[in-house]
């Protein structure tokens, strides 16, 4: 049996929303803050009994015990976190702080070493899955931090993600999702390049893919992204943007770390091109549309 103990939740964008959808649906009380209040308003709407909106990360603070939360950047985390109304200034003696976001692994220690001085706790507990994953309570965690705590707060990840890993001390939960997103950002360059190439050659995309998905080529990444690909569906699940800022705390942790990184530095400049062209807010896959408009072709299902 679990404790009974609220948690709390900031950033109900499109991964936080449905994340903090399944803790509600899983019977936990939650105390929910976002930029948007429409959105806390909409949330608690469907969990009157247990979702409790809230003005401020620090009204969040005064009410929870675990607080999770997922926004976009170093500086976003570290505003609601750290900042003059954030989680730090009403944190309780023995709470946890679990931050969902990927964010610079060299913040990680000072939030910790902030929150420590209060008496509370730090997680970096970065996730993948996207979209789908988060909706469907699938993702992938990936912890640093102290052992005791992270067991504390693992049966409340459950909810949320069915892969759930301890990496090490703090930060290495953020190092380990920067190398898992610099490894997909990579493949999915190399499927954008594999692609154009063959059809410009004249062999159909679908046919190119059936092979890729039985040969040593075959990757999850891009069995599940070809097919938006094909029906040029480039919805969001992941945007451009959030991962071109990936891209850019993989290469400032390798400028740290003294570890070169050629292959991530020209996918970055992709992806830069990929904004630059209006694409920031779709999907990663979109990064295609790049190399098509250089070929002067689509990447797009025979029926099309």
């Amino acid at each position: 049996m679990l404790a009974i103990m609220t948690l709390g939740f900031l950033g109900l964008g499109i991964m936080g929303y449905p994340m903090a959808r399944n803790l509600l649906a899983a019977g936990h009380s939650v105390a929910l803050w976002s930029h948007t209040a429409a959105k806390c308003q909409k949330l608690a709407g469907d969990f009157p009994s247990l979702a409790v909106p809230c003005a401020s990360p620090s009204e969040v603070a005064a009410r929870a015990d675990i607080i999770f939360l997922c926004v976009g950047d170093t500086a976003m985390s570290e505003s609601v976190t750290l900042g003059p109304d954030g989680l730090i200034s009403q944190i309780r003696p023995g709470a946890a702080v679990v931050d969902c976001s990927t964010v610079a692994p060299s913040y990680a220690p000072r939030a910790a070493a902030a929150l420590a001085a209060k008496q509370a706790h730090f997680l970096d507990a970065p996730c993948t899955g996207s979209k789908p994953g988060a909706e469907g309570g699938t993702l992938t965690f990936m912890v640093g931090g102290d052992v005791q705590i992270y067991e504390k707060v693992k049966p409340y990840l459950e909810p949320m993600g069915k892969q759930i890993y301890y990496c090490g001390d703090t930060g290495k939960g953020l190092h380990a999702k920067l190398t898992q997103n610099l490894i997909l950002s990579n493949l999915l360059q190399a499927f954008n390049e594999g692609l154009v190439l063959s059809t410009r050659a004249g062999v159909d995309p679908e046919l190119m893919l059936e092979i890729l998905n039985n040969s040593a080529a075959r990757s999850g990444l891009v069995a599940f992204k070809a097919p938006f690909v094909f029906r040029r569906d480039f919805s969001t699940n992941f945007s451009v943007r959030w991962m071109h800022k990936d891209i850019g705390l993989m290469l400032d942790s390798a400028a740290e770390l003294d570890v070169p990184l050629p292959l991530t530095g020209l996918t970055r400049q992709l992806f830069q091109m990929a904004i630059a062209e209006g694409h920031a807010d779709e999907d990663i896959c979109s990064t295609i549309k790049v190399l098509e408009r250089m070929a002067g072709l689509e990447v797009k299902s025979r029926g099309d």
